[in-house]
C-alpha cells in the first residue's frame, strides 16, 4: 500500500514507484545518477545488453506523444533485457470509453511487471500506482504540467558528468516555466542536491509567481538571468498547453528571450547549455547555440537511456 507521505518509496525508504522527484531524498536521487554511471559504457560494447530485467514485462502507455522519451525507455528496457510493449493508445479500449485504470486492470492481468506511463492529466501515474499490485511498479514519463523525474534525473546527471559539484554551480532554467514538468522536476532536484543559485527566467506571463518561495530567483530579463551562470537550461515554448494569448509572437519571443552567442558570452566561459527537446530553432535558441561548443543537448538524450535504465533496475530490485 503506498505510503501518504511518500507513495514512492516502502517502508525501508527504497523506490518502489517513480511519480515526481519533489520529496525524494538526497541519498536516493544520488543512487540512481551513482547506477546510471554504470551504464553508460553499455552503449560502447558489441552485446549492448544486462539480464537485470530478464523474464520482466515492462508496457510503455504513452497517451501522449513522444519521441526522445517513449524511445529511450524502449532502448533502456530492452537493453535490461526485458519484454517490451507499446500499447497503441490510439487504437486501445481507452479509444473506446474503457477507463484508465480498467486499461490498467487488464493489462496487469496480462502479467505486466512495469508500467511507464506518460498521461496529459496531472496525477495519472499516482493514480495507478495507488490501484496496481503490489508487485507492479510505476514510472512516470511525464504528467501534465507536473512532473517528469526522469528528464530530471538525466539532467542532473548531465550536469554532474560536467560540472561535478553541485554545490558551487548557478543553473537558470530560461522559457516556458509555468508550463513546464520538466522545470519543476529540475528545480526540485537542484534544490536537494544543494544548488545554492537557481534562477528561474522569462515572460511575467510564463514564469509562476511562487517560485521566490521556493528560493528560485526569478529574471524578466535575459541578460541579467543568465549572467555568470554555469548552467543554461532552455525550455521549449508549450503552445499546446497555453490558453489565450500569453506571447505576442514567436519571433518577438526570440528577441527578448532567445538564445544566441552573443547572450550566451555573458554566462561563464565554460558555461554548458541544456535543452529537453524538442528544439525550436530561431524562437527558443539559435542553431549556432544548439550546434556550438557549448551545448550537450546531444549527450543529455545518450545520458537519457543510461538513466532511465538505472530507475527501471532499482526498481525491479525493490519491493513494496
Amino acid at each position: 500500500m503506498l505510503s501518504k507521505r511518500h507513495p514512492q518509496l516502502n517502508k525501508n525508504g527504497e523506490l518502489i514507484h517513480l511519480l515526481s522527484i519533489e520529496g525524494l531524498p538526497k541519498a536516493v536521487i544520488e543512487h540512481i545518477l551513482d547506477t546510471a554511471s554504470t551504464f553508460v559504457s553499455v552503449s560502447d560494447r558489441d552485446v549492448k545488453k544486462v539480464p537485470l530485467l530478464r523474464g520482466k514485462s515492462v508496457f510503455n502507455l504513452f497517451f501522449e506523444n513522444s519521441t526522445r522519451t517513449r524511445t529511450t525507455f524502449e532502448i533502456a528496457a530492452k537493453r535490461l533485457s526485458a519484454d517490451v510493449l507499446n500499447l497503441d493508445i490510439a487504437r486501445s479500449s481507452t479509444a473506446k470509453g474503457e477507463t484508465l485504470l480498467d486499461t490498467v486492470a487488464n493489462l496487469s492481468a496480462m502479467h505486466a511487471d512495469m508500467f511507464v506511463v506518460r498521461h496529459s492529466e496531472s496525477g495519472a501515474p499516482y493514480l495507478i500506482a495507488q490501484h496496481c499490485a503490489p508487485h507492479v511498479h510505476v514510472v512516470n514519463a511525464g504528467d501534465g504540467r507536473h512532473s517528469h523525474p526522469t528528464q530530471g534525473l538525466l539532467d542532473m546527471y548531465t550536469i554532474r558528468h560536467y560540472k561535478r559539484d553541485f554545490t558551487q554551480l548557478s543553473v537558470a532554467i530560461v522559457g516556458d516555466i509555468l508550463h513546464s514538468r520538466v522545470a519543476r522536476s529540475d528545480i526540485h532536484a537542484l534544490s536537494t542536491l544543494g544548488v545554492p543559485d537557481i534562477r528561474a527566467v522569462g515572460p511575467k506571463t510564463l514564469v509562476p509567481g511562487d517560485l521566490r518561495e521556493m528560493g528560485v530567483r526569478v529574471c524578466h530579463d535575459l541578460e541579467e538571468g543568465i549572467r555568470g551562470c554555469d548552467v543554461v537550461i532552455m525550455l521549449r515554448l508549450q503552445n499546446e498547453r497555453m490558453s489565450g494569448a500569453l506571447l505576442p509572437s514567436s519571433g518577438e519571443y526570440f528577441q527578448r528571450y532567445g538564445l544566441t552567442e552573443e547572450r550566451l558570452q555573458l554566462a561563464k566561459p565554460d558555461a554548458i547549455v541544456m535543452h529537453p527537446g524538442p528544439i525550436n530553432r530561431g524562437v527558443e535558441i539559435d542553431s549556432a547555440v544548439a550546434d556550438g561548443p557549448h551545448s550537450v543537448i546531444l549527450p543529455q538524450v545518450s545520458f537519457g537511456i543510461a538513466v532511465r535504465m538505472a530507475v527501471m533496475a532499482i526498481l525491479a530490485g525493490n519491493e513494496a
